[in-house]
């Protein structure tokens, strides 16, 4: 899934876009743009906020609290959060041909009726991800080309993909996926309660088969994610220097490209 549409793989379909987009059906369009929602969405989800936001934890290396505890602190977490601004390292395994590669950049995002999301990649490849007002843009400045999808054709499974990251109630979470409390982990200087999540939904089946969350027992958001896809391929997002709630200016959720050219996906 992610490697389809991962940011690398975005460059190479922008290169090629003239001989060979045209050609492509509306199906691979349109699993074209629930991959893009998934790579965004998985993105945005892992942070870790200032100490100075953080609630109140329980002690390391107790038996961890339930779901019913678990769930409504994730919720509470995420309501508090407006605004997010870090540095990114976006990893995809492939295992057959034990590949690893790497893409570090900047994420930006502003919650909303419907969230802005800005995802610019630095390395190796320069290239910027947008998603505002149910629409994606990707721009690949190599090519000068932003390919523009339209997620409003994607409603429901867009809906079920931001369950994963805007910690919508309990109720609505589990109505979408499986949840497994696994066990307790420290990730670098948090120790972390680890989720399973296994979709419900056909669609999103189709793309994850599961999604583990390693959930700080200090701000109950999540530090750590991964992402598995069917063939057992995987992508795992860190963050650094992040900052929360700060105000973000209209300009990082708009792509200046001057004389590039545009293409409906």
């Amino acid at each position: 899934m992610f490697d389809k549409l991962s940011p690398r793989r975005l460059g190479e379909r922008g290169q090629g876009a003239r001989g060979g987009v045209q050609g492509r059906s509306s199906e691979r369009r349109s699993n074209r743009a629930i991959r893009l929602v998934s790579l965004a969405f998985a993105a945005v989800t892992l942070f870790t906020p200032s100490a100075s936001e953080a609630l109140l934890r329980f002690h390391k290396h107790k038996v961890p609290p339930g779901l019913a505890d678990i769930l409504p602190r994730m919720n509470d977490s995420a309501n508090r959060l407006k605004t997010l601004s870090a540095d990114l390292e976006y990893t995809k395994v492939t295992v057959l041909v034990d590949d690893k590669s790497t893409e570090t950049g900047q994420i930006y995002y502003e919650k909303g009726k419907t969230p802005s999301l800005a995802i610019v990649f630095k390395k190796p490849d320069p290239k910027t991800i947008v998603i505002r007002n149910n629409k994606a843009d990707v721009y690949v400045p190599a090519t000068n080309l932003i390919q523009e999808y339209d997620l409003k054709k994607h409603s429901e499974l867009v809906e079920s993909l931001l369950l994963l990251g805007f910690g919508t109630n309990a109720g609505e979470l589990q109505k979408n996926y499986n949840l497994k409390l696994v066990n307790e982990e420290d990730v670098g200087e948090d120790t972390t309660v680890v989720l399973e999540l296994t979709p419900k939904r056909e669609d999103v089946a189709a793309q994850l088969t599961k999604v583990q969350l390693w959930i700080s027992e200090e701000s109950w958001l999540p530090v750590q994610q991964k992402f598995f896809e069917p063939g057992g391929d995987y992508l795992v997002t860190r963050y650094s220097s992040v900052k929360v709630n700060r105000k973000l200016p209209d300009s990082v959720f708009e792509i200046e490209a001057a004389g590039a050219k545009k293409q409906k996906m």
